[in-house]
């Protein structure tokens, strides 16, 4: 799944590559993508992007025109991603079981598909005249980058939680944006084990956490800075050191890096690092084995 560091990137560049064209047409391959229906997707013909923005994972094209703005806000989902191409088809998008989802073409023929593989098909696309008009922006918790996301702020969402924290830094309404990739890799980095209670957190505990937040996100943001869509994936996958490394030594002390398994994802941690050398058990709800 994109998270904060690619969806960031990928703000960027369609901000560099889009801004200031005007938008030839959109289409939706699938009734399902699309989440809105007024205004329709008709009503972006003619209207200029002006601007590209994130909120969390989703990605914000205000559109304008005339009569003000409108704001195109999609989430790639699990499965989704964005493909940029510099000559889009002529030919209106057709629904059927291919893996596009929505089409946007611009005045000089370029523009971007969506596109979703798997069978749980969680692309959205919506089309408002404001961003927090969409559910899922308008009860996004803080930006773990903005400046009042400081170790008081952290210590104030962590205070009196008896939730795991590896679940508190995956609910988009406690903190936007990280999601399964970045809290296993914030997580390494603070040496605390995914299963440590917010609630528990001692104050040198909670500085070092939000350090591990900040650091992990902005040099992740860094390395994705200039790249093309189509390169993000891979450096995000080269850049994680121990999410989807089971079984690979851990970077930091060579431990072999574990996983623990749930219905429909998992999680990667280091024993030595991050649970004093205790391998958690691998059902839902884990606790560690004595």
């Amino acid at each position: 799944m994109p998270e904060l560091p690619e969806v960031e990137a990928l703000a960027a560049f369609l901000r560099t590559r889009a801004s200031g064209h005007a938008i030839a047409r959109a289409d939706a391959a699938s009734f399902a993508v699309l989440k809105t229906f007024d205004p329709p997707l008709t009503a972006l013909t003619g209207r200029s992007v002006t601007e590209v923005a994130r909120h969390g994972k989703f990605l914000d094209l205000t559109a304008s025109g005339a009569d003000g703005e409108l704001h195109l806000v999609f989430h790639l989902a699990r499965a989704g991603w964005l493909r940029w191409r510099e000559d889009m088809p002529d030919k209106p998008v057709k629904p059927g079981k291919s893996p596009l989802a929505f089409r946007l073409i611009l005045d000089d023929g370029a523009g971007f598909d969506l596109t979703e593989q798997g069978t749980q098909k969680r692309l959205a696309v919506y089309l408002v005249k404001e961003a927090g008009d969409v559910p899922g922006v308008a009860t996004l918790g803080p930006e773990p980058l903005a400046d009042d996301f400081d170790v008081a702020a952290l210590s104030a969402i962590l205070g009196g939680r008896r939730t795991q924290i590896k679940g508190v830094l995956r609910d988009q309404h406690i903190i936007a944006g990280i999601g399964n990739a970045y809290s296993d890799e914030v997580l390494h980095a603070a040496k605390m084990s995914p299963f440590k209670l917010s609630s528990s957190f001692t104050p040198e505990e909670v500085a070092a956490l939000h350090s591990a937040i900040v650091t992990t996100l902005r040099e992740a943001v860094e390395r994705s800075a200039g790249l093309a869509a189509a390169d993000l994936k891979g450096e995000k996958k080269t850049g994680l050191r121990v999410h989807g490394k089971t079984g690979q030594p851990c970077p930091v002390c060579g431990d072999v890096i574990r996983e623990v398994s749930f219905a429909d994802s998992s999680l990667q941690y280091c024993a030595t690092c991050q649970t004093g050398g205790k391998p958690l058990a691998d059902r839902r709800m884990s606790r560690l084995l004595k």
